[in-house]
């Protein structure tokens, strides 16, 4: 896998097309990376304490490394 962590990239796939970031951390093990900013899930938390509320977290979700491209910083 040529991307590492700290790596600027550009989304060439999928529905953040277009969008670049940078790589916080790479997953070689499964071909993915996970980018600062892309990718975001929505997660359903339940509440941890009776009197506690839930809540809906964002979360970024890995990318895979075929969908990436690296750019060139000037």
């Amino acid at each position: 896998m040529k991307i590492k962590k700290g790596d600027k990239v550009s989304i060439i796939a999928g529905k953040d097309r277009g969008k670049t970031g940078v790589v916080l951390k790479a997953f070689p093990k499964v071909d993915a990376v996970l980018v600062e900013g892309i990718n975001k899930k929505k997660l359903h938390q339940r509440p941890k304490k009776s009197n506690e509320k839930g809540k809906i977290i964002e979360q970024a979700a890995p990318v895979h490394v075929s969908n990436v491209k690296k750019v060139k910083d000037k």
